[in-house]
């Protein structure tokens, strides 16, 4: 059985960790490269860096900073934002990059996908939807989630894969940063269409949002970010709880408990 992952993202804007609720209202989370450090130690499976800003900007991702963040990790590391060519990915696989994720520019340009998996392996290539509920179904949204496709999300995970994901991260704008509970029907039904590894984003507010989405939802990795930066809950914790649960995960060898 393949172990369920952690993942604490970093939404990172003109050089600073933020978060927000609903994709707005962003407020400051600290530095990156400290946050990156902190996760390490405290037994994260893997980090995901998210330039949040260079696709609406139109620039690349700030490789800089990035560089900064791999240079002190050990551990899988994601990059993503502003992604809109092979050399963009190269980059950044240069900058140290595991995997990088893609959103904007592969619903605008599909093939990109396929580039990027045949030249670098489809295990390096994460495919980042952003989706919200609306008219009876989910659409994919652009640009940080400013921009609405009639992309249908149903479709899109699957022409992903075909494509060459080699995993998917799936962000429910409706719970992003709502601190109630990953969107768990859509992660569930996504999970049954697509036979890669899915990433859940969007919604954790306690460690038992981490256990309803592993089981219920067939998940392989929960992602969060404003609960890990803002203290409210440690990655220590959330795994002894998911460990006293039966989920199969990495442990740490730090003893903390969640109440």
């Amino acid at each position: 059985m393949l172990m369920k992952r952690i993942i604490p993202c970093l939404d990172v804007d003109k050089g600073r960790t933020v978060k927000g609720i609903n994709f707005v209202g962003l407020r400051d989370a600290g530095d990156p490269v400290e946050l990156a450090m902190k996760y390490r130690d405290s037994g994260a499976d893997e980090l995901m860096f998210l330039d949040i800003t260079a696709t609406h900007e139109k620039r690349k991702t700030v490789s800089a900073l990035a560089r900064k963040v791999s240079a002190v990790l050990d551990i899988p590391f994601t990059i993503g934002g502003g992604i809109r060519s092979l050399e963009d990915a190269a980059a950044l696989l240069e900058a140290g990059a595991d995997k990088i994720s893609i959103n904007s520019a592969a619903v605008k340009r599909p093939e990109l996908i396929r580039e990027i998996a045949e030249r670098f392996g489809r295990q390096f290539v994460v495919l980042a939807v952003d989706a919200r509920w609306e008219k009876e179904e989910w659409y994919v949204y652009l640009n940080g989630g400013r921009l609405r496709t009639e992309t249908r999300l149903l479709d899109w995970v699957q022409e992903g894969e075909a494509l060459g994901a080699g995993e998917i991260m799936l962000t429910s704008m409706d719970h992003d940063g709502t601190k109630q509970g990953f969107a768990i029907e859509q992660l569930r039904r996504v999970s049954q269409l697509c036979g890669i590894p899915l990433i859940a984003s969007g919604g954790a507010g306690n460690a038992a949002h981490f256990l309803e989405v592993f089981r219920e939802a067939g998940v392989d990795a929960a992602l969060a970010a404003g609960i890990f930066h803002f203290g409210e809950l440690s990655i220590p914790a959330l795994k002894n709880y998911l460990i006293g649960e039966g989920v199969a995960i990495r442990p740490v060898n730090i003893e903390e408990t969640w109440n």
